[in-house]
């Protein structure tokens, strides 16, 4: 029998991928034909003379697909206050370097690359020196001192874990005045009973939840939301995520206390999910717009 290897594997070894990172994203945007098939899943098995095809990817030069998500939150968010110029920056997931690389063509003064994996970040930014690599970090164990400092700027596109499980640590990284754009999963949110077939989360209102959820837990951290946004790419198999703009006030309030989580998940119910019930109808009318004007 000839031998096998995964799909991702495999169009990095053939030159049509510079990484497995990459060749996941092609996967999951549909790039990928396997025998003429499209391909759906990057741990595919596929013999080493079984014809691929990659087509219709992008000829620009950024670091990864992910790029055009940031791109997109910026150019509805930077009109209304968001600053990238001359910030310090931290990019949580920072994976092939998608997010990194907006930044530092916004004109970011540097940028904390946070990743638990190691050595993904595309050449051009591991030897760009306004890139500091922080690889081998799970991004919930973050502190200022693990960076270098607070930050003005948190970016964030992080799969496989609630970002509720990792806001609070993201939260203490960020100075006064300071502004984070995390990007909301519900996939990763909801709850596996929850999720549809083939991984996607299709009910507006349960996607409206996952993304108040975060933002409930972002006030009851200190942290105002000053917009939601639907990403102008989706997600592996067509899942629609959201960007929250998060702000914390120069004169933050103090944050509510919170009993702490001892597993995998953080307590959100309906009913105690606000303690100031006008900023919660408030945001959810924010969220619920979002939701509409984004994708179907």
């Amino acid at each position: 029998m000839a031998a096998r290897a995964r799909l991702d594997a495999e169009l990095v070894r053939r030159g049509l991928a510079r990484s497995r990172e990459q060749a996941r994203e092609f996967i999951e945007s549909g790039f990928v034909k396997v025998n003429g098939t499209l391909a759906t899943k990057a741990a595919t098995n596929v013999a080493k003379d079984t014809p691929i095809v990659v087509s219709d990817v992008q000829s620009d030069d950024w670091a990864s697909r992910g790029a055009h998500k940031l791109l997109g939150a910026l150019e509805a968010f930077e009109p209304l206050g968001v600053r990238v110029d001359g910030k310090r920056c931290l990019d949580a997931g920072a994976s092939t370097g998608g997010f990194t690389d907006v930044l530092l063509r916004r004109g970011a003064r540097e940028v904390e690359a946070v990743d638990v994996g190691y050595g993904q970040l595309v050449w051009k930014l591991q030897s760009d020196d306004r890139v500091h690599i922080h690889d081998r970090t799970n991004v919930r164990h973050l502190t200022p001192d693990l960076i270098g400092g607070t930050v003005d700027l948190i970016v964030g596109d992080l799969s496989f874990i609630s970002l509720k499980l990792v806001l609070p640590a993201l939260a203490g990284c960020l100075r006064p005045g300071g502004d984070a754009l995390p990007m909301v999963k519900p996939q990763f949110e909801v709850g596996k009973e929850r999720v549809g077939s083939g991984g996607v989360v299709r009910d507006p209102v349960l996607r409206a939840d996952a993304v108040e959820d975060v933002a409930a837990l972002a006030h009851s951290l200190g942290l105002e939301t000053r917009g939601v946004v639907a990403s102008p790419l989706p997600g592996p198999s067509g899942n629609v995520e959201f960007f929250l703009w998060l702000h914390r006030p120069t004169e933050a309030a103090e944050p509510v206390e919170r009993p702490e989580s001892s597993g995998d998940t953080v307590d959100t119910e309906p009913s105690t999910r606000w303690t100031d019930a006008v900023e919660g109808a408030r945001v959810r009318g924010l969220i619920d717009q979002a939701v509409a004007d984004g994708p179907q």
